[in-house]
């Protein structure tokens, strides 16, 4: 019995250890996003499913992002969660900074603050998406609905992991 829980543990350090050796050499590398984006299938309703704690979302739960398309191209983007019981939204505007790949974007909630949302994983059928930052201070796990099959979400931390990402951060998101 002894023998199993030391071979347990040696595994569990040595899977740690393994995330850590890929972020530390994939961090050198610049950012890739996905190859391209259908704008018009990526916009609707996305929840949020694990991110890096950021204070801006500090206290929130239930948290989901809408998007939909402005007359002038941009993207229209709602924010909702849940904090201290009640409902919060705070509305924003994309535009896409890469026109070959639709995969960056940049977000403004307040001028003249922007940020820039890149693509970095998604699925074929848009029913999953992971963002983050080229700084890799910022990231999100994103589904169409507000679970996540544990062989989806250990694939995106995978590939977040493969980017260079410190997924030792992220936090599940409460959804319940």
């Amino acid at each position: 019995m002894k023998l199993k829980k030391e071979v347990i543990a040696t595994s569990a350090l040595l899977g740690v250890a393994s995330i850590a050796a890929l972020t530390v050499l994939a961090q050198d590398e610049p950012l890739q996003t996905v190859s391209y984006v259908e704008l018009d299938k990526y916009l609707g309703k996305w929840y949020e499913i694990a991110a890096f704690p950021q204070s801006f979302q500090r206290g929130c739960s239930h948290t989901f992002a809408e998007y939909s398309k402005n007359d002038d191209g941009s993207v229209s983007v709602k924010n909702t969660c849940i904090k201290e019981g009640k409902i919060k939204t705070v509305d924003g505007k994309a535009t896409v900074t890469d026109k070959k790949t639709n995969a960056k974007l940049e977000v403004q909630f307040f001028w003249p603050f922007k940020g820039k949302y890149w693509i970095i994983g998604l699925a074929p059928d848009y029913s999953y998406a992971l963002v983050g930052h080229p700084n890799r201070k910022y990231l999100w796990i994103l589904g169409r609905k507000p679970i996540m099959d544990s062989q989806t979400y250990n694939h995106l931390v995978t590939l977040a992991a493969n980017k260079g990402f410190d997924v030792r951060k992220l936090v599940k998101t409460n959804q319940h």
